[in-house]
């Protein structure tokens, strides 16, 4: 993977993107969307009320985990400034979709997301391949101990039913970092946080009985989780994993490293048109509406320079990622004999 190339093939794809007018801000694409957002999100809850005390409440749980994943997908625009071009309104926006609609901490988030963009798949950069509980790569698998060893095992089997977990972790991890004294805005993270808690615990409470009530928490964050990281996990889920011993240009670094997904306009909803992952990752500003229009750009450009570019169906991105998660487990598998070597 170590490979030392020149910085300008990256210029030179810009200046193709650019003259198409593909950074342009798309503010009336991103007003409908925000709308119509906004309208399903109370629109939901408002059904929430009117099912009222009812097993029927588990079905809107569903639907409730899907528009708090849609929302997410409107954090996540508003963490890259797709949709405001300053900084403020983003802020202002994105803490109010993020802390008090769904209850994850944007600024936290955003600048997870940010280190993971600035070194997608890197061992030691990128904090979405942090030996947490899922290991990434043979190394991690050697280095590992505890419940990480443990999982890592058959982790391509544990990888779906840890995901219902997935929002619950972000939860805790968005009040964990409040605790960081360099934090931005703390005080007022923390506001927004606790005021979704009000809202979202005293409506479910309220309107179902104790019993009730914590299995539609179980099921709305459970899907929540499994359709968040089922959005994430096909984009550099069995990618290259890079460490520092690669030297790679920021294009090569971000399209080795990504996989998109083919579909048409159902695929661009589900998964928040982070199936253009290349593209995505190559400018990040890039309104979400612009990416499908870069693709065939971006694709074609790779092909002149010989960069490997990756796009495959949906299904066969899992298969890619799980089948990666299950060799890094692989040593683990062996007889205890077989495995004298691993520390």
């Amino acid at each position: 993977m170590t490979t030392e190339t020149r910085g300008s093939d990256f210029a030179r794809l810009a200046r193709r993107i650019t003259d198409a007018g593909l950074l342009d801000r798309r503010p009336v694409y991103y007003a409908v969307r925000l709308s119509l957002a906004t309208i399903v999100f109370l629109g939901g809850w408002a059904l929430f009320l009117w099912v009222g005390d009812s097993w029927w409440q588990m079905a809107v749980a569903v639907l409730l985990a899907v528009v708090f994943t849609q929302f997410g997908f409107l954090a996540h625009d508003l963490g890259h400034r797709q949709v405001f071009r300053t900084r403020r309104p983003s802020e202002i926006a994105g803490r109010l979709v993020g802390n008090l609609g769904v209850g994850l901490g944007w600024g936290w988030w955003t600048d997870k997301h940010n280190r993971h963009h600035a070194n997608p798949n890197h061992e030691d950069h990128d904090p979405d391949v942090s030996p947490a509980v899922i290991v990434w790569s043979t190394e991690q698998v050697e280095r590992s101990r505890g419940l990480p060893r443990f999982v890592a095992k058959y982790q391509a089997f544990w990888f779906f039913p840890l995901l219902t977990l997935e929002a619950w972790h972000l939860h805790v991890a968005s009040f964990k970092s409040l605790l960081k004294p360099s934090m931005r805005n703390r005080g007022l993270e923390a506001i927004l946080l606790l005021a979704h808690c009000a809202w979202y615990f005293g409506l479910v409470f309220t309107v179902l009985p104790f019993g009730k009530a914590l299995l539609f928490l179980v099921i709305h964050q459970g899907v929540f989780g499994v359709y968040l990281g089922c959005t994430f996990a096909p984009n550099h889920k069995g990618m290259p994993i890079l460490t520092g011993d690669d030297k790679l240009d920021f294009l090569r670094k971000q399209v080795l490293t990504s996989r998109n997904v083919h579909g048409g306009w159902f695929t661009d909803i589900a998964l928040g048109q982070l199936n253009y992952q290349i593209e995505h990752h190559l400018f990040p500003h890039m309104p979400a509406p612009n990416l499908r229009r870069a693709q065939p750009i971006v694709e074609q450009y790779c092909a002149e320079l010989r960069v490997d570019y990756l796009a495959t169906g949906l299904v066969d991105s899992y298969g890619q990622a799980l089948r990666h998660l299950h060799e890094v487990g692989a040593a683990l598998r062996r007889p205890p004999a077989e495995r004298a070597s691993l520390p």
